[in-house]
């Protein structure tokens, strides 16, 4: 899959009117930026996990939060929100998305479509090879780093749990964002 992925981190978009971006994390619940359109989609190939390292929004350097990133797995489908956007957008999405986050190009399809109508998207995507990747852990282990971990940007248990309602809210289901947020209710 990631071969038909293509990377974009340093391209300009600049030449394009409007581009799609796919969120699955709190790109769904903390849309602090404008877009022109917003739409429930999906990609294929890719897994949600708590897998990636916050040490500036979520956690510290000390003490890292854990928010998720994509990883590829086949027959799997991520479902999340898409984002019709200007290209001026994306410097403030880089600042956000700075911590080990490159963006690449991914066919999505929209779930509201009838015809599930695919089109191409930007996606952040922080992979095992960039240094604030923690990788898999046990559930608890996951809970107990995401229960104590704080930073700039709040309660990294904030975090999990406002992703958690939107994904309900959407009618999406993600065991193992569920799970984790049981986990960690259960250890506040």
């Amino acid at each position: 899959m990631i071969n038909t992925v293509k990377r974009n981190q340093q391209q300009s978009l600049d030449h394009l009117d409007d581009v799609w971006l796919f969120g699955y994390g709190s790109l769904i619940f903390k849309v602090d930026f404008p877009f022109l359109e917003r739409r429930p989609a999906s990609i294929m190939g890719w897994a949600r996990r708590f897998w990636q390292g916050s040490h500036d929004h979520r956690g510290t350097p000390d003490q890292p939060g854990r928010v998720v990133t994509l990883i590829e797995q086949a027959g799997c489908q991520c479902q999340g929100m898409a984002y019709r956007v200007t290209p001026d957008t994306f410097a403030h999405l880089d600042h956000r998305e700075k911590n080990g986050y490159l963006r690449f190009f991914a066919p999505l399809t929209f779930t509201d479509a009838p015809d599930h109508a695919p089109a191409e998207a930007l996606v952040y995507v922080a992979g095992p090879d960039n240094a604030a990747f923690l990788g898999p852990a046990p559930i608890e282990v996951m809970a107990r780093q995401i229960a104590t971990s704080e930073g700039p940007s709040g309660r990294n248990s904030d975090y999990l749990l406002n992703l958690d309602d939107a994904l309900k809210t959407m009618g999406a289901e993600d065991t193992h964002v569920s799970e984790l947020a049981n986990a960690v209710k259960a250890l506040l």
